[in-house]
């Protein structure tokens, strides 16, 4: 079938099944973590012996991290067809809180990182990802991941900094917590197209 002068085909609104949200879920696990510790660790062997360990830190850790983890976890967004804007948010919720899954039993199991600090960074990588959904779904990506890897930046960058900068690492969450429900009150069950 041909479509006539003005005339353009619309692609039928898609809810995601509960398969399909798992398939996000897992997409930030399998796909998103892999690929991030590929570029900082390859990133930061490059570095090795260029400059201190406390700068290849800052660099790997506070600045390319959130470019290349903000890039990993929506990835798997662009694998969407006829979705709503809520369905586009709750499903980069859900690539977020895989990965966050993911790195907290990295961090816990591996480099032996407490329990209880790791267990905010699950649902602050899933806040942050629904906001790099909400710029995908409101056709302003480029702002949205901004704003993610920012956010992502400034927690990282405290983190380095260690105990004396908890108050501002959970001031960081919080922000990133409340933003990402703020935009989810702004999503709409409007297709994207």
């Amino acid at each position: 079938m041909s479509l006539g002068k003005g005339e353009h085909f619309e692609i039928p609104v898609h809810k995601p099944s509960i398969r399909e949200q798992f398939f996000f879920l897992l997409s930030g696990m399998i796909i998103s973590v892999p690929l991030t510790l590929f570029i900082n660790t390859s990133i930061a062997s490059f570095l090795e012996g260029l400059f201190h360990p406390f700068y290849i830190a800052l660099l790997s850790t506070a600045i390319l991290a959130p470019i290349t983890e903000e890039f990993a976890k929506s990835y798997p967004l662009f694998y969407r067809h006829g979705e709503t804007e809520r369905s586009i948010f709750k499903l980069g919720f859900l690539t977020g809180l895989g990965f966050g899954i993911s790195e907290f039993f990295l961090y816990v199991l591996v480099y032996r990182a407490p329990v209880f600090i790791r267990l905010f960074g699950i649902l602050f990588h899933a806040c942050n990802t629904s906001i790099v959904a909400f710029g995908l779904a409101k056709k302003r990506l480029l702002l949205f991941y901004l704003v993610a890897v920012f956010l992502h930046f400034s927690n990282n960058f405290l983190a380095i900094f260690g105990p004396m900068s908890f108050l501002g690492g959970i001031t960081i969450l919080i922000l990133t917590y409340m933003f990402s429900l703020v935009l989810y009150k702004k999503t709409t069950e409007k297709a994207v197209d």
